[in-house]
C-alpha cells in the first residue's frame, strides 16, 4: 500500500482546528489539484469560492445551521456547479445553451463538483490539513447565492472546511466492504444482514463517543423521511436549473 492510499484510508472529518493560517502556496497547490480533476466533456463546469474573511465565514456558519468549525478554520471552500462559464462559451459561438435546464446538466454539475472536492480532500490531507464537507450550505441556498454573488446558471453544491487539526477524531467505521462492492451486477441478497452488522458496530461507536444516536439505520431513517433542505428545489429552478428536460 502506498502513502497516497494510506492517507485516503485514514480519512476522518475534523471539527476542531488550530488558530493557524494555511500558507498561500499550500492553498494554491490544493486548488490546482482540484482544478486538475476530470469533468464531463472537459466542460469544466465547476468553480470554487475561497472564503477567508472571518465575518463572511460567520454568516455562512449561521446560514448552514450553526456549524462553528466553519468560522474556526482559516479557509472555507464552496464548490459551485457552474454553467455560467459554459453559457458564455455558447454565447460566443452564437448558440443557446440548453444543458443547464436538464436533469442531465444538474447531474453533471453536481458530480463534477464532487470529483473536484474529492481531489481537494486528498490533496489537503496529504499536506497535513484536516477537512469536513458541509452540505449545510444548501440549508439557506438563496442567502448563500446572494452572499457569494453567484450568477445565473450556477449553484452552490457543498462546502469544505480546511485547516490544521487541533486533534484527530476517531475514524468512523464504514458499512461492510461487501455491501459497497458489487461484482458484475448489484447483489442485494446479503444487504440486510450487512446493515444489521453495521448497526451493531455503530451502536458501539456512538456509545463510546457519548452520542445520542443509536445506530446507522435509525439515523438514516430519521434524516431521509423528510427533504431536509427543502429550499434547494425552488432556488435551483430560480438559478436556471429547471430540470424539465
Amino acid at each position: 500500500m502506498n502513502e497516497t492510499i494510506k492517507i485516503i484510508q485514514n480519512h476522518r472529518s475534523i471539527r476542531k482546528y488550530l488558530d493557524k493560517d494555511i500558507p498561500q502556496e499550500v492553498l494554491v497547490d490544493i486548488l490546482k489539484a482540484a482544478q486538475s480533476m476530470p469533468t464531463s466533456i472537459n466542460g469544466q463546469q465547476v468553480s470554487i469560492i475561497v472564503v477567508k474573511d472571518k465575518s463572511r465565514k460567520d454568516v455562512i456558519s449561521e446560514l448552514s445551521g450553526g456549524q462553528p468549525w466553519i468560522s474556526a478554520a482559516p479557509v472555507f471552500l464552496v464548490f459551485v456547479a457552474d454553467f455560467y462559464k459554459t453559457y458564455l462559451a455558447c454565447e460566443k459561438n452564437k448558440t443557446t445553451q440548453v444543458i443547464h435546464e436538464s436533469i442531465e446538466g444538474t447531474l453533471v454539475g453536481t458530480f463534477d463538483a464532487g470529483i473536484a472536492m474529492g481531489g481537494t480532500i486528498v490533496a489537503a490531507e496529504s499536506l497535513g490539513l484536516g477537512i469536513v464537507p458541509i452540505g449545510g450550505i444548501r440549508n439557506n441556498p438563496e442567502k448563500i447565492i446572494e452572499l457569494l454573488e453567484l450568477p445565473k446558471y450556477t449553484y452552490p453544491i457543498a462546502g469544505l472546511v480546511l485547516g490544521y487539526p487541533e486533534d484527530l477524531s476517531k475514524e468512523k467505521p464504514r458499512l461492510p466492504f461487501e455491501s459497497f462492492i458489487h461484482n458484475e451486477s448489484y447483489d442485494k441478497e446479503n444487504l440486510k444482514g450487512h446493515i444489521d452488522n453495521y448497526d451493531d458496530t455503530m451502536s458501539k461507536y456512538y456509545a463510546e463517543r457519548g452520542d445520542k444516536q443509536s445506530n446507522w439505520s435509525s439515523q438514516i431513517a430519521h434524516a431521509y423521511k423528510v427533504v431536509y433542505f427543502p429550499k434547494v428545489y425552488p432556488t435551483i429552478k430560480e438559478q436556471g436549473f429547471k430540470n424539465d428536460k
